[in-house]
């Protein structure tokens, strides 16, 4: 379905009816579709899933406009329609929307799940953070040039299997969106809308599950380990055998831990 939300034509699927409400916001580079097989594992939820800002068949980002923040009202928009609180889940990019709309809009949130949210700047100026930002640099100074290239290496550290295997479609589709990567740097590395702040994650007040690939980049242990640190009653749990793309790679997996 494509429709105008919070300003933005924004299409967005549906798995499930009358189940417990749910919204998903999936990572960088993808779109509402990745959502599927954990759909599939979770028949109780009428789960609703946006393509955030220039992904899948939404509209394109708006020339300067703010990617985070545009993501953020849509998916608020979107959980607004919900008869009460909804379950929210996120993954990496997604995932930081998530934890921003809890922090920003607690009044629509039941239960929150983050899959590897990526807010590095929770974790700026440790070695993990470090290790990060080099291969960032590497793949930033790519994108304008080369962005198959950087495409490539980003997919390399983040995503599953050898790009150069992936249909040419998925390739071009990825390298062309290498900018929105980029366009995530002011919240993602400098936190821009403060969720970092003193007392704010500590005011979170739902049930907050943290889910991580256990072969992961040890920066994502490191978020987590922050984030548990200051969410009251936060549980983490890691999936044997899986990487950053645990809710596509182990759906059944997330599955089960969201159901504990």
């Amino acid at each position: 379905m494509l429709e105008t939300i919070a300003g933005h034509p924004t299409a967005h699927r549906h798995w499930g009816q009358g189940g417990r409400a749910a919204l998903a916001l999936h990572c960088s580079l993808a779109h509402a579709g990745a959502w599927s097989g954990l759909a599939a594992a979770l028949p109780e939820l009428a789960l609703v899933a946006p393509d955030l800002p220039g992904h899948g068949r939404s509209a394109d980002l708006p020339p300067g406009d703010d990617l985070h923040g545009l993501a953020t009202r849509i998916a608020a928009e979107l959980a607004e329609r919900a008869d009460g609180p909804i379950d929210l889940i996120g993954h990496s990019f997604g995932g930081t929307v998530a934890l921003r709309l809890a922090v920003e809009r607690p009044d629509l949130v039941r239960r929150l799940v983050l899959i590897e949210p990526v807010l590095f700047a929770i974790v700026r100026g440790t070695p993990e953070f470090d290790d990060f930002a080099r291969i960032y640099m590497a793949v930033d100074a790519q994108m304008d040039g080369e962005p198959f290239a950087a495409a490539a290496l980003f997919h390399k550290h983040w995503g599953v299997g050898d790009f150069a295997s992936l249909p040419e479609m998925q390739r071009r589709y990825m390298a062309d969106r290498m900018p929105l990567v980029r366009a995530q740097n002011p919240v993602l590395l400098e936190d821009r809308p403060g969720l970092t702040a003193p007392g704010r994650l500590e005011a979170i007040g739902v049930p907050v599950l943290l889910v991580e690939g256990a072969e992961s980049p040890a920066v994502i242990g490191a978020i987590h380990t922050a984030l548990g640190a200051r969410i009251p009653g936060a549980r983490r749990v890691a999936v044997p055998g899986a990487a950053h793309m645990v809710p596509i790679t182990h759906p059944a997996a997330v599955a089960e831990a969201m159901r504990g």
